[in-house]
């Protein structure tokens, strides 16, 4: 393995139409990419792969020579879809790393932030498409990073080989969780009664998850199987909330493909053995999600048609979100015993527009796979339930300033 250098220079590392990956959210190798930006205006023209961004690495400001690809618009990633830099693949999230898996998408050239301990090394914070983008590299450039914890489930694989390593010279990237807010407290109000002790938690980022999740510390035996894992479920586990004991799998165990938080966070993983940070293989695999029991999937959206139809990709035909493991996640509590679905969000827009709507732009969750809609006004229990009381359930969740335009425009389009 070779020895990690001080520093590196991309010339004549990146060749022309390269496409670049690296680790996405948290799992960002910053010091290899605050270097590689610095030096693009001197590289050839290559493609950069990024997922959600939460550092600052990649502005607008980029030289025009580097052009950015995503499966979605996360975090900062916004700020370069809006400058028209961004190209986003509408993608699953699970058949995204699959397509990396299967040579669909070819990585000329990785960066990966791995932690070390006791001459083992582990992808730390993220088990995703990186490892299998590597295995078919022509360069493969590990960043080493001391302050990176060490996390079980994500071991780097012997076969697949690090060309260049390198010294970390900035900490790891944290994410902080916006608080919670009113609106949001009483979207969890709604939301917990649909959880009960024993289920198994999947959920997403952002104030109304976590909100979801501070409501939960009532609750017993309950397990973690999730996209991703935050500081939030620190809580629930030193709360005694979380035991992984009634999972029907991976008993004692949390489960993640991504951990995405803070430094108290990064210090609970690092070689903790009760978390496992697993392949998408794994953690969006419908094999695996059918076999757990009671599977709570919470997502968010956009908006909601009073079809029961969600959009979680783009308003005003604009992407500002994305597909990510939304449909794997609701499809696999549908068939999860005793799971639940549930897609939580705000009645209203910031912008005061109602986000209940008759018919959505752009449909990420498909109508037929929608369990229970949750905004800040009630639930709207939607399995099995016709078009008509669809509609009926949904004006009900809707803010009551929007309930009798809802109703109106119902009316005209049956016309």
């Amino acid at each position: 393995m070779p020895e990690a250098v001080a520093s590196i220079n991309f010339s004549g590392l990146i060749r022309e139409s390269d496409l670049v990956v690296c680790g996405q959210a948290t799992a960002e190798p910053i010091t290899l990419t605050k270097v590689l930006m610095s030096q693009a205006p001197d590289l050839p023209p290559f493609r950069m792969m990024v997922g959600p961004v939460f550092s600052d690495t990649f502005s607008p400001s980029c030289a025009p020579s580097v052009s950015f690809q995503s499966y979605g618009v996360i975090g900062n990633a916004r700020r370069l879809a809006k400058a028209g830099r961004l190209d986003v693949i509408p993608s699953n999230y699970s058949a995204f790393c699959a397509d990396f898996a299967s040579r669909r998408h070819r990585a000329d050239v990785v960066l990966v932030q791995l932690a070390e301990s006791r001459r083992r090394l582990s992808a730390s914070f993220s088990n995703d498409y990186v490892i299998d983008a590597a295995r078919g590299a022509r360069l493969v450039i590990a960043e080493i990073n001391p302050d990176a914890p060490f996390t079980f489930g994500a071991e780097w694989p012997d076969d697949v080989p690090i060309h260049v390593r390198v010294a970390a010279h900035r900490p790891p990237v944290e994410w902080t969780s916006p608080q919670p807010d009113d609106i949001s407290r009483r979207i969890a109000a709604h939301a917990a009664e649909l959880v009960f002790d024993g289920s198994t938690l999947q959920f997403g980022v952002g104030r109304i998850p976590d909100a979801i999740l501070a409501s939960l510390s009532h609750a017993r035996n309950l397990g973690i199987h999730s996209g991703l894992i935050n500081d939030a479920i620190v809580d629930l586990i030193e709360r005694g909330a979380v035991t992984n004991a009634e999972k029907g799998i991976d008993r004692g165990i949390s489960v993640t493909n991504q951990v995405i938080g803070t430094k108290r966070l990064y210090r609970f993983v690092h070689e903790n053995k009760a978390v496992s940070v697993r392949p998408t293989s794994y953690t969006h695999g419908p094999g695996v999600l059918a076999r757990i029991n009671r599977l709570v999937a919470i997502n968010s959206a956009l908006q909601v048609g009073l079809d029961g139809s969600v959009n979680s990709e783009t308003l005003n035909g604009i992407t500002i979100g994305a597909i990510g493991g939304q449909l794997d996640f609701v499809r696999g509590a549908n068939v999860s015993h005793g799971g639940r679905a549930i897609i939580a969000l705000p009645a209203t827009a910031s912008d005061g527009s109602s986000r209940i709507v008759v018919n959505v732009e752009t449909v990420t969750t498909p109508r037929a796979d929608v369990d229970a809609i949750v905004t800040e006004w009630g639930i709207a229990e939607l399995r099995g339930c016709g078009l008509a009381e669809r509609a009926r359930r949904m004006i009900a969740v809707a803010a009551p300033a929007h309930r009798d335009g809802l109703s109106a425009q119902l009316r005209g389009a049956a016309r």
